[in-house]
């Protein structure tokens, strides 16, 4: 059932009228029914996954505490749950490349990949590792865990949630909040907005480009890849609005997710405000117990007899780091592109923690004000074009051409195509290409002000009671006058 379907809005309506009008006692109990039908609705079959996954964490959970081998317990939970995952993702990805290099001839299968599995299922394993760290309790109610594990809101693309951030507001009593559902009603018409204003009218442009690039080369590839970019963050975060909003209905406030990552000065500071919550799973699963191990601390002891005290230091975390992005890749997709994708943005952040100390002093040198507006300026422009060279990957068909699309961008460089209708042959005509510009700027404007710490959803909130729905009424007008009038397409991270 996609987010921006009418029957998801009959849907939600019937869930949030229900919760409110049920005795509180059982309000969690209803949010549980309704995470199930919503899953059931993509189809009985693929709920084994869901159920697994539930089981497996909950048994792991209890078990825990109650024996002596925590480790082991914990390590069986998170191979049952990552096996899962790794089979009905990458079962065919292997098979396909071990083939192919040894001749093998085993059968791909056929395998239903299930909806929002990487998502549930990491958010699975963080509540069993939090649970051997003593970080929190088992959870003893089967249900109410379930819940946890699939609350339909964020079942599709996160966020990630954590136990001991999210049990507490799925399982609270709440009272009807006619302040909650303007502010829920808010966030939703602003993620729907980027949806249908920005990302699925540049579906059309970035589809016709990244599928036929044979054919195109120069200013047509950086306008490919650049409406890939704003349909990317549009949808994402748009996707994000929604499911936030959806769950502030029901009085539960869930993680950001976003944090205007094209602000960004450094790729390192960028996936501190893309995807936060995958950044910071993978920060305190991976990341920490990797660079504390005993191998890396004694790695980092040799590299500092061999190369240095400071650079020894350095090498563990570039290394992790490296670990870190290629997971990264891997979780996206069973692909040698995301591969590539996430090794691309690791070896760049460990590049520039190697370096990072000669590249103060480089600037101290020429004395580079660094805490100048256009300093900073020129560090946002190089950081969004490195990250756009990485969507090469992540968008392309496969390596290939993604790495042809990246040297044919450098080829028959002129501004022909801007004079010749080419732009009104890339799927948009004028009219299509002044709403995107239209609804880029707005959510620019709406960005620097956000940046700059204004507050605007409870500014908003603040304002006279007509004003506030002549902006609300704006805003739904605007999805039928101003959205893709076309087929509506579902998020694109709902697919991981």
């Amino acid at each position: 059932m996609s987010f921006v379907s009418t029957n998801f809005l009959i849907f939600l309506f019937a869930a949030v009228a229900g919760y409110y009008l049920i005795p509180k006692k059982a309000q969690w109990m209803w949010l549980l029914l309704f995470s199930y039908l919503f899953y059931l609705s993509a189809g009985i079959e693929i709920l084994f996954y869901l159920v697994f996954a539930t089981l497996v964490t909950y048994g792991a959970g209890i078990g825990i505490e109650k024996t002596e081998k925590k480790k082991r317990v914990m390590l069986a939970a998170v191979l049952l749950d990552f096996g899962m995952l790794a089979f009905v993702k990458y079962f065919n990805f292997a098979v396909e490349n071990l083939n192919a290099l040894f001749g093998l001839g085993i059968a791909e299968r056929n395998l239903l990949l299930p909806l929002g599995i990487s998502f549930y299922t990491f958010q699975s394993v963080g509540y069993v590792i939090d649970v051997y760290r003593g970080k929190v309790k088992a959870e003893k109610n089967p249900f109410r865990f379930a819940l946890f594990v699939s609350f339909f809101p964020q079942l599709l693309q996160g966020p990630i949630g954590r136990f001991d951030r999210l049990a507490g507001e799925l399982y609270a009593q709440r009272s009807f909040s006619l302040l909650r559902m303007e502010r829920g009603l808010q966030r939703m018409l602003w993620g729907y907005f980027k949806k249908m204003v920005l990302a699925d009218r540049l579906s059309v442009t970035v589809n016709l480009i990244f599928s036929n690039y044979q054919q195109y080369s120069g200013w047509i590839n950086v306008i490919g890849v650049l409406c890939y970019s704003i349909q990317l963050y549009a949808d994402f975060s748009g996707g994000m609005d929604v499911v936030i909003g959806v769950a502030e209905m029901f009085g539960i406030s869930m993680d950001e997710n976003f944090k205007r990552p094209y602000f960004s000065r450094s790729i390192s500071e960028f996936w501190h405000r893309w995807h936060i919550t995958l950044g910071t799973w993978m920060k305190d699963y991976i990341f920490y117990p990797l660079s504390l191990s005993r191998g890396m601390k004694k790695f980092e002891k040799f590299a500092k007899k061999k190369f240095g005290k400071k650079t020894g230091r350095i090498l563990p975390v570039c290394i992790a780091n490296i670990v870190i992005f290629l997971v990264v890749g891997i979780w996206h997709g069973p692909a040698w592109k995301y591969i590539c994708y996430g090794l691309f943005n690791g070896v760049i952040i460990a590049f520039s923690n190697l370096m990072a100390p000669a590249y103060k002093k480089g600037l101290a040198a020429l004395h580079v004000p660094v805490q100048s507006w256009w300093w900073k300026g020129f560090q946002m422009l190089r950081t969004f074009v490195i990250v756009n060279i990485s969507w090469f990957f992540d968008m392309g068909i496969d390596v290939k051409a993604a790495l042809t699309m990246m040297r044919t961008t450098f080829q028959n460089v002129s501004l022909q195509p801007f004079r010749d209708g080419t732009l009104t042959c890339l799927g948009l005509d004028r009219e299509n290409i002044v709403v995107v510009l239209f609804g880029c700027l707005i959510v620019f404007v709406v960005s620097v002000l956000q940046e700059r710490g204004v507050k605007i959803r409870e500014s908003l909130s603040e304002k006279n009671w007509l004003l506030r729905w002549i902006v609300y009424g704006l805003l739904v007008l605007a999805l039928p006058l101003l959205g893709e009038t076309g087929p509506i397409g579902g998020f694109i991270y709902a697919q991981f």
